[in-house]
């Protein structure tokens, strides 16, 4: 029997409704990875390369960075054929090869050896060994296969030096040298037998030579001598019986020769045959045939060993440049390569120590001008077709990126400097211009609906494998995430990033891609030596009303050394190109850089800085500026976290009052509360507040009892956690009794402590995040073994009689009523704490346009992932037996752990290496928020926390939406045919 006419359209209307909606599930498909995430592996600034290049196998290039990242680059295109992120407390010192086929790693001061597979990366062995971790480690690889059936890895630091197999790690022999304060400073090996010659200081004046049979590490010969003058600790065998040491006051060099027993030197002074000489000299690491590098302030000079009798000068280069070390490219033969700068070029220059006089390569190479000077070189040689040596360079940029030239031209580069990301903001895009057609950026009609079937096929999995391949290109071709231009949605933004370096890069949220990139001039190194540091970025201008034609603008601060004293420097950028349109270097120290929410009519916004002298400095400096500062200064406060003093101190600003100063725009400090801890039973871990441009949708709660709590939402309140003295080490580092957590809630501008509770049996590391009225944060239960995440709630009792639901909704209620932080405020705090799984790196919540949508805890695990939690499961009021109401509220049921869905990994399967911070961005999407993770490694997604109730996502079939509409109406219209003719039987009967 048929089914009816109305049931059979109730079927078919539920199946097509159901297909329809299908694509709005939340699940990531594999094929969606990449459409509105990205991620990006990065190394970090190469301080040490060594060349794999054989004829066999993968050429590849093995390098060590300063963000302790050993890997495995493709010498063809630079990618990363394998790389190992080691933890920071494991800090590695040198790496060389071993064999041909091992990568040997020395590693926490010369205690840890390892072995690594070159193809593959697996660890094959580690060696710890027993060693003055104060002294500089120093690992050398016997090349000499008479020595024994495997390289030797000699090891030294201190007084001893160790022999280790590079097969199985078996140490072969140990030795320590019973001179008293001997320093190893450098093993070389002799080569014509198995000789290994041992430089060493004792004290600062007492140089000593040993020679050691290779195979026993028996002592042959040994010979001490002390030296007039000092010396400072840079030595090189220039030869394999000449020393070339550097005095103390690095104004001479001790040419030192032995022969068996016996020692003879020479002192001679470098200004004698080096010209100009200024700065700090140094002795670079080449050593090849009697030529030496030296380097000064504003020249590298390449010298020539004359015996004991002196140096010649070979050839001076003006700086910046930078020498190699030494390659060997026949049995008597090795060569070296000086790269300089020539005007807007860099020149590629490789010699032979036989004729250092010639040059083997001279080639002139064209660079980005955005990458700074050139810092390090690593040179490498191949053999060409016709049998003649041809060689190739890897370059360290002053910006940490690296380049790879070869014949005259850069092969591959890699921008590693986003390794080293100190700061993160976000920028608007340019709005798209009038005058664009629809035509130019939609598909045409037929275009449109075929590519909608397809993804229709897609989605009942009727699409063939070429079809899928369509589907695939067709999103991104059509995917408008890539425009320069602002989207509706505010998805389209440029990341600014401020670099290590002093490298302000923007990158784009569609695909990760450098839009641009400015090395600034005032954080770069200066030819004294010294090294400026970059601090943070702030939001300079963001243009309104009379200057809406101006770009927005960002303002980079930084220092003029690595000392906290040292100068400050500012610079302007514009957001849009990355052109530089002002900088200023301070006659004052940069200690605290405060933002106010003031802005001039030019739509800057006004920053305070203060020195070490505690002056506020306020910037820009206008008439303008200044007269909207003056009438709000006695509403502006701030507060400043000494750790080495163990004190926080609150502030606020008044006219100057120091004769000596005449500026106008500097502001003395004046002192209005303090917080001093005991440091024999407190020690200041963290401190943290509110973001300023957190957006709150509304200061009441209503809870299952129909009552109203009033959040207390004053941006003054600081968090500040303390440990004992014994428990801010390690985990484990102090007894349960010994350790406690204290956790404060601080007004900044009276000082007054709101809360304050004491964990006892806890210690650090602790990571805390602010928002709205609560704080979470994150440390060790040293009694349960395990983690624990606290959170503490605060509400506003003296709004306790605006209860009135009605007058809420009807906005007749108090809320609009003053608060000053000087009245004692009446609080009520909530607080719960539940054990986590997870150790953690770093602590951030989600920002949404409107603060409507529910908050997030995004939180950096120790596997370098980031998970997203729900704050719900961070509710105080979270009970083992909700009652019916709390449950429609959405309380959920208390347990004592947080759970690990595995779901709610933000990152996926992905790892940001060596995470370091999450930063989330709103978009004009209230549901969506834009996360960006950085560390070694950059990550980027949307992420929705209540799902997008706001709009339809990307895979939303409107073709099938269509469909499901086209039968609905031929459904009705068969029905309502139906319907006639069955009233037309009934009249008939």
């Amino acid at each position: 029997m048929a089914p009816p006419p109305r049931r059979l359209l109730l079927v078919l209307f539920g199946f097509l409704a159901a297909a329809a909606l299908a694509t709005l599930a939340v699940a990531v498909y594999e094929d969606q990875v990449g459409l509105a995430d990205w991620h990006q592996k990065y190394i970090g600034k190469v301080k040490q390369a060594v060349y794999h290049s054989q004829k066999s196998g993968r050429r590849r290039v093995v390098v060590l960075t300063e963000e302790n990242v050993i890997a495995s680059l493709d010498l063809r295109s630079g990618d990363i054929f394998w790389r190992h992120v080691i933890e920071k407390n494991d800090p590695i010192d040198q790496l060389s090869l071993s064999l041909g086929k091992y990568v040997v790693t020395l590693s926490s001061g010369g205690s840890i050896l390892r072995a690594w597979n070159l193809p593959d990366g697996q660890m094959i062995w580690e060696t710890n060994m027993q060693t003055s971790t104060e002294s500089k480690s120093l690992l050398h690889v016997l090349s000499n296969n008479k020595v024994a059936k495997d390289n030797l890895v000699l090891v030294s630091a201190g007084q001893w030096i160790y022999a280790v197999s590079s097969i199985d790690g078996v140490i072969s022999w140990e030795k320590e040298f019973t001179l008293d304060g001997l320093e190893i400073k450098q093993v070389v090996q002799s080569p014509e037998n198995d000789i290994v010659y041992v430089v060493g200081i004792a004290g600062s004046s007492k140089l000593a030579v040993y020679q050691l049979n290779a195979k026993t590490g028996e002592i042959i010969k040994d010979a001490q001598e002390s030296l007039p003058g000092g010396l400072c600790g840079e030595t090189l065998l220039a030869s394999h019986n000449v020393l070339v040491a550097l005095d103390e006051t690095r104004s001479a060099l001790y040419i030192v020769e032995f022969k068996g027993e016996s020692i003879s030197y020479n002192k001679v002074q470098i200004a004698d045959f080096v010209q100009d000489l200024s700065g700090t000299v140094k002795l670079l690491p080449l050593m090849s045939n009697g030529i030496i590098a030296l380097q000064s302030s504003s020249t590298v000079s390449l010298l020539k060993l004359q015996g004991l009798n002196g140096l010649e000068v070979i050839h001076s280069f003006d700086r910046p440049a930078a020498v190699s070390g030494a390659l060997t490219i026949t049995e008597k033969d090795e060569a070296f390569a000086v790269v300089q700068h020539v005007g807007s070029q860099i020149e590629f220059i490789v010699k032979v120590t036989s004729d250092v006089s010639n040059e083997v390569i001279r080639e002139k190479v064209n660079i980005d001008q955005h990458r700074g000077s050139v810092e390090k070189v690593f040179l490498n040689n191949y053999v060409r077709t016709d049998k003649s040596h041809g060689f190739r360079a890897l370059v360290v940029m002053e910006d940490h990126s690296i380049l790879l030239i070869q014949q005259g031209a850069v092969v591959w580069s890699r921008e590693d400097g986003l390794a080293s990301i100190v700061d993160v903001m976000a920028s608007e895009l340019p709005v798209e211009k009038d005058g664009v057609s629809v035509a130019d950026v939609e598909h045409n009609l037929f275009e449109w609906l075929k590519g909608h079937m397809l993804k229709l096929k897609g989605t009942l999995m009727l699409a063939s494998v070429d079809e899928l391949a369509a589907i695939q290109a067709l999103r991104v071709r059509s995917s408008e995430k890539n425009k320069m231009t602002r989207d509706h949605n505010g998805f389209r933004k440029l990341l600014i990033v401020l670099t290590k370096a002093g490298k302000v890069l923007a990158l784009h949220t569609g695909d990760g891609r450098i839009i641009w990139s400015n090395l600034l001039p005032s954080l770069r190194a200066s030819k004294s030596g010294e090294m400026p540091s970059a601090l943070r970025l702030y939001q300079w201008q963001v243009p309104h009303h009379r200057v809406m034609r101006e770009n927005p603008s960002i303002l980079v601060v930084g220092r003029s050394g690595a000392d906290s004293v040292a100068p400050g420097v500012l610079s302007v950028l514009d957001s849009y190109s990355g052109e530089e349109l002002s900088s200023q270097r301070f006659d004052h120290s940069v200690v605290q850089v405060i933002p106010l929410a003031l802005k001039d009519s030019s739509e800057q916004r006004l920053h305070l800085i203060v020195d070490s002298n505690s002056y506020a400095h306020l910037y820009p400096k206008s008439l303008d500026a200044l007269n909207s500062f003056i009438s709000e200064m006695s509403n502006i406060y701030f507060y400043s976290v000494d750790i080495q003093k163990n004190a926080i101190r609150g502030y606020s600003l008044q006219k100057s009052s120091d004769l000596n100063l005449d500026d106008q725009y500097c502001f003395s400090t004046k002192e209005l509360w303090s917080i001093i801890f005991p440091s024999d039973s407190e020690r200041i871990a963290i401190s943290e507040t509110r973001k300023m441009n957190e957006v709150v949708h509304t200061q009441a709660k209503i809870i299952a009892d129909q009552d109203v709590m009033y959040k207390y939402l004053s941006k003054n309140l600081v968090f500040v956690a303390t440990v004992s003295p014994k428990a801010a080490g390690e985990i484990g580092s102090a007894a349960p009794e010994e350790a406690s957590l204290v956790a404060y809630l601080i007004d900044a501008v009276s000082g007054r402590i709101l809360h304050r509770v004491t964990h006892h049996g806890a210690q650090g590391p602790v990571h805390a995040v602010v928002s709205e009225n609560w704080v979470v944060y994150h440390y060790f239960n040293l009694r349960a073994h395990r983690f624990e995440i606290a959170v503490i709630e605060i509400y506003d009792q003296s709004r306790a009689d605006n209860k009135d639901v009605m007058k809420l909704i009807l906005g007749k209620h108090n809320l609009s009523a003053p608060m000053t932080s000087y009245s004692r405020p009446e609080i009520m705090v909530k607080s719960q704490s539940y054990f986590f799984t997870h150790s953690v790196k770093a602590m951030a919540v989600t920002q949404t346009a409107k603060g409507i949508t529910s908050k997030q805890l995004l939180i950096g695990t120790i596997g370098d992932q980031v998970l997203a939690l729900d704050k719900r499961f961070l509710d105080p009021r979270r009970s083992v037996n909700p009652t019916q109401q709390e449950k429609e509220e959405g309380i959920i049921p208390l347990t004592d752990s947080l759970p690990i869905i595995p779901q709610s990994y933000v990152t996926h399967s992905l790892q940001v290496e060596a995470l370091r911070g999450i930063v989330s961005i709103p978009a004009k999407l209230e549901s969506t928020t834009l996360v960006f993770t950085y560390g070694v490694d950059l990550f980027y997604t949307r992420l929705a926390p209540s799902r997008t109730y706001d709009s339809l996502t990307d895979e939303f079939s409107y073709a099938l939406l269509l469909i499901t509409i086209v039968a609905l109406v031929a459904a009705l219209f068969v029905t309502w045919i139906w319907s006639e003719k069955k009233e037309l039987r009934d009249k008939w009967r």
